[in-house]
């Protein structure tokens, strides 16, 4: 049976994969972005001709997750035009790269901006829904940066991914007893089919760079041409797309709590196997076993 979705950061990468594998599963979906009616309306457009070509249910949605008033807004129209929501997926993201040292305190505050209080705000406007009906899934597009190998000059971004993998953690406990499921799916570095290295930010602030350089010269390219290397050739930003598909299409309480998708396998997988373990086992040691699961709404 055909779920309502709505999908953050939908525009590019995979977010608008998502989408389409998921309207081509047979789901409403909405492709949540922002400014549809100038930077993305080509996107808008995109989308559009996709749902014509293909006889799908893909619809766009302006949703900028900087703004508690534009997910509200966003919740608000998903909900007045299919009349339903099942399912929220957290995809937006903002990738920086460049020297730690180099980035001001406002600059590591935007990146967390995007990457998880975007996440909250769109809770804030979702959740309500959600509890009332009893049901629905939260998905969170991680990444294996939180628990695998971490390259240097991405740490305000994977510093970022790891805060929204703790919230997502701790969500989980607290809405199971409302029936909502959580699932993580972690992707892996994806060097090709989205826009993360492409879109990138860098430090506003120069003057640290050249010490830098002077020691790692050239480590940024280095890094992305490692990454790419590790990664088998055949292995495309869908697989991350297929896994959400997987994910929504499976019944509620069968759901995975965590999936991985890393054709580097850089070690998230282990180790997110035992902290996940290690969760589970704290849970039912105080008694909140009921809390790894989402309560089916009475009858």
């Amino acid at each position: 049976m055909g779920k309502t979705i709505v999908i953050t950061g939908a525009g590019s990468g995979f977010g608008a994969l998502a989408a389409r594998a998921l309207a081509d599963a047979g789901h409403t979906v909405y492709a949540a972005m922002r400014d549809t009616a100038g930077r993305n309306a080509s996107r808008v457009a995109e989308a559009e001709a996709y749902a014509a070509e293909h006889q799908v249910d893909l619809r766009t949605v302006e949703l900028d997750v900087l703004s508690q008033e534009s997910a509200d807004a966003a919740v608000a129209t998903v909900l007045s035009g299919a009349g339903a929501l099942d399912v929220v997926v957290h995809n937006a993201g903002h990738m920086v790269t460049g020297p730690t040292e180099a980035f001001t305190p406002e600059e590591l505050a935007a990146v967390y901006d995007t990457n998880v209080l975007g996440t909250q705000r769109v809770n804030r406007a979702a959740l309500p829904h959600l509890r009332a009906q009893e049901h629905g899934l939260v998905l969170w597009i991680g990444s294996t940066s939180t628990r695998g190998g971490t390259p240097p000059y991405l740490a305000p971004y994977f510093a970022a991914k790891a805060a929204m993998d703790a919230l997502a953690v701790s969500y989980a406990a607290e809405l199971a007893r409302f029936g909502i499921e959580t699932t993580i799916v972690v992707p892996g570095a994806f060097t090709s089919g989205t826009n993360h290295f492409a879109t990138g930010g860098h430090p506003a602030e120069q003057a640290v760079l050249p010490a830098y350089e002077e020691r790692y010269a050239g480590l940024m390219d280095q890094v992305a041409q490692r990454l790419a290397a590790l990664a088998p050739a055949d292995a495309p930003a869908s697989l991350v797309a297929d896994a959400i598909v997987e994910v929504v299409d499976t019944p509620s309480g069968e759901r995975p709590f965590r999936v991985h998708v890393d054709p580097a396998n850089d070690g998230s997988e282990e180790v997110s196997r035992v902290a996940d373990r290690i969760r589970a086992e704290f849970l039912t040691r105080i008694g909140l076993d009921d809390l790894l699961a989402p309560h089916r709404a009475a009858a």
